[in-house]
């Protein structure tokens, strides 16, 4: 059994997928990239505001299917150019704090709308 999750506080998913589906205890979240959902357009500035931007997006499709990033097991970062890793990685490390999640971090040929950065996670379901 599996439940498709859908938001208007985050971006609308733009193709044939689900903002998130819940199944077996998990919320797989799709990727999210750095729009503002209530704008349709990317945040301004680097790396870091677009991480942050991500991870907002991805609170809100989490806080949607009932859990949180405090309850996130794994992500995959995708970044348009590992050169960005350490930035990134400054903004996600402010997100995660002390107990990260395990994470996956790979450079893509490219990403949707050109973005920079983008991240998908696996998140336990409910409040625990």
């Amino acid at each position: 059994m599996k439940q498709i999750i859908t938001t208007d506080h985050a971006p609308q998913a733009i193709g044939p997928y689900s903002q998130a589906v819940v199944a077996g205890g998990l919320v797989f979240a799709s990727g999210q990239i750095p729009i503002d959902p209530a704008t349709g357009q990317f945040v301004e500035g680097g790396v870091s505001e677009q991480t942050r931007q991500v991870l907002r997006n991805l609170s809100k499709v989490l806080e949607a299917a009932g859990t949180g990033l405090d309850r996130v097991v794994k992500t995959t970062v995708f970044l348009a150019d590992m050169n960005d890793f350490a930035e990134m990685n400054e903004a996600y490390g402010k997100v995660f704090g002390e107990n990260p999640p395990a994470r996956s971090t790979v450079q893509a040929a490219r990403l949707p709308r050109d973005a920079r950065v983008e991240i998908d996670v696996i998140a336990l379901a409910g409040e625990g």
